[in-house]
């Protein structure tokens, strides 16, 4: 058919054609037909085994990927039953419950995480300094800006996942705490110089006691004190003290040095003196004893030959007196012989060698 024949026409007679008018009945041949031909689509009809198909598709769908979970060797697997705990699974191939009826959380327990107090340090990116963090008051009424470094892990999986929201968050908060009162408690020189290994224990013991209050199932690994420093607007005259310090301390050290070679030295001739004496007073007691035996001998011999004994103590006497001088001994009668005695020493007329 022509498509102009498709549009009416502007002709009131042909509007009204082949329609029923007075006296004639009308025709009706069924509602017109399109000048095109329809395709027909044949719908099937649904039958009950058909639909059971679908359901069980739909069911399989939905089951089987929530059915089974795998966990990871650094991993542990924390399984939910309507939101509450059940169990726990070691890494491999699990079965559960499809959600909405159990739910399985995999938390990396091995992973050892990363907290910064004082900075935050991005790849790529300059460290940024946090002054609201690092700056603390120490026990002295000084200021120092300390950065801190917390590496913990997960060590109680349930505690960790229905215990803490922000774990990040619940430990820099911990370790800011226990930070600022440990450096309120020391000097400032303590915080700076010696002191760092004994905060970096104290503040381990002191964050996983606070952790272990909370139940948060986060184990501390190490806390490392990255910087301790003054302020940047007096560190020159926190500089210039600290060389007075070290002046001060190296002019005690000086002395101690001074006076431990001293004073030893001194010990030493003092202890020589003093053996030196008791030296000698040994060797007059000694001295004194010999002599006082010696006296008691004589004074035996003395009492059995007082005349006799008498005489030799008198030649023994002259000859400690004149050594080394040649001794005569005249007797008592005039005229009489020269009588020989005993030799008296080295020097005497008989058998003695003159020197």
């Amino acid at each position: 058919m022509p498509w102009d024949d498709l549009h009416e026409s502007k002709e009131p007679k042909d509007r009204f054609k082949n329609r029923g008018g007075q006296g004639g009945g009308r025709q009706d041949e069924g509602p017109p037909k399109p000048p095109f031909n329809l395709p027909e689509i044949n719908i099937p009809q649904f039958k009950p085994s058909m639909l059971l198909g679908i359901i069980l598709l739909l069911l399989a769908v939905w089951i089987i990927p929530g059915t089974f979970y795998f966990v990871e060797p650094d991993e542990e697997g924390v399984v939910t039953r309507f939101g509450k705990f059940n169990r726990t699974t070691s890494p491999g191939l699990h079965f559960k419950y499809p959600s909405p009826i159990e739910h399985a959380a995999t938390p990396k327990i091995t992973q050892v995480r990363r907290a910064e107090i004082g900075f935050r340090a991005a790849q790529g990116r300059p460290t940024q300094r946090v002054p609201a963090e690092s700056l603390m008051l120490t026990g002295d009424q000084n200021i120092v800006d300390i950065n801190l470094v917390v590496q913990y892990r997960i060590m109680d999986s349930v505690q960790y996942l229905f215990n803490v929201r922000r774990p990040h968050k619940l430990i820099r908060a911990s370790a800011e705490t226990v930070i600022r009162g440990i450096i309120g408690s020391k000097k400032i020189d303590e915080a700076l110089t010696t002191g760092k290994a004994e905060i970096q224990v104290l503040a381990k013991d002191q964050i996983q006691a606070l952790l272990d209050k909370y139940k948060s199932g986060l184990q501390v690994v190490t806390i490392q004190l990255q910087d301790v420093h003054p302020p940047e607007q007096v560190a020159d005259s926190f500089k210039d003290v600290v060389r007075a310090r070290e002046d001060k301390e190296r002019m005690i050290n000086e002395a101690q040095g001074y006076r431990n070679a001293v004073i030893p030295e001194a010990r030493g001739q003092a202890a020589e003196i003093v053996r030196i004496a008791e030296g000698y007073r040994e060797e007059k007691i000694k001295k004194a004893e010999g002599d006082a035996k010696r006296f008691l001998q004589q004074y035996g011999e003395y009492k059995k030959a007082p005349n006799i004994t008498r005489k030799r103590i008198y030649l023994e006497t002259m000859e400690k007196i004149l050594p080394d001088i040649n001794k005569v001994i005249m007797g008592n009668k005039k005229g009489g012989n020269v009588l020989p005695i005993l030799p008296l020493g080295k020097n005497s007329l008989l058998g003695g060698d003159k020197q």
